[in-house]
């Protein structure tokens, strides 16, 4: 798999016939190794080992409605209130990162209503403060809030 901005982690391979696996910490199972799901757990590992992000306010690969067509969302990290609080759209490495990712995550965000909201590809990592409608761009993803007491 291809090289990524996000730090190397230590993490579990398997072989299934032809595919290839990754264990995922959050759904705690093997999970096809395609390029959009090696961001994904890059991007996942980030959040819990550097940011401290509760591994149990994580929801990964979750179904949501828009426009009555089926979607899913890569990542969504809840606040201890169980309020969305990050909303993360991952893209292979290939995929480009530009407006038309910028509006899927932020339609997406309509519902969830996250105050955070990241679109990365692995190479690149755009990262917003969604808050009164108004998009601010941040240099990294959000701390964990302080206040926010969950166990891991």
């Amino acid at each position: 798999m291809k090289k990524l901005i996000f730090p190397a982690f230590d993490h579990k391979v398997k072989q299934s016939g032809e595919k290839l696996l990754i264990f995922d910490v959050i759904r705690r199972d093997y999970v096809a190794l395609t390029p959009e799901e090696w961001v994904r757990q890059h991007v996942i590992h980030v959040l819990i080992h550097f940011k401290k992000y509760p591994k149990s306010l994580f929801s990964v690969e979750r179904g949501l409605k828009v426009n009555q067509l089926s979607k899913r969302t890569d990542v969504v990290v809840f606040s201890s209130k169980m309020t969305p609080f990050l909303l993360v759209e991952c893209k292979a490495p290939e995929e480009k990162i530009n407006e038309s990712v910028l509006r899927q995550v932020l339609i997406y965000n309509l519902e969830k209503k996250a105050e955070f909201v990241c679109i990365t590809n692995g190479i690149i990592l755009k990262v917003f403060h969604h808050i009164h409608n108004e998009l601010k761009e941040i240099d990294d993803f959000p701390e964990w809030p302080n206040d926010e007491s969950v166990e891991c």
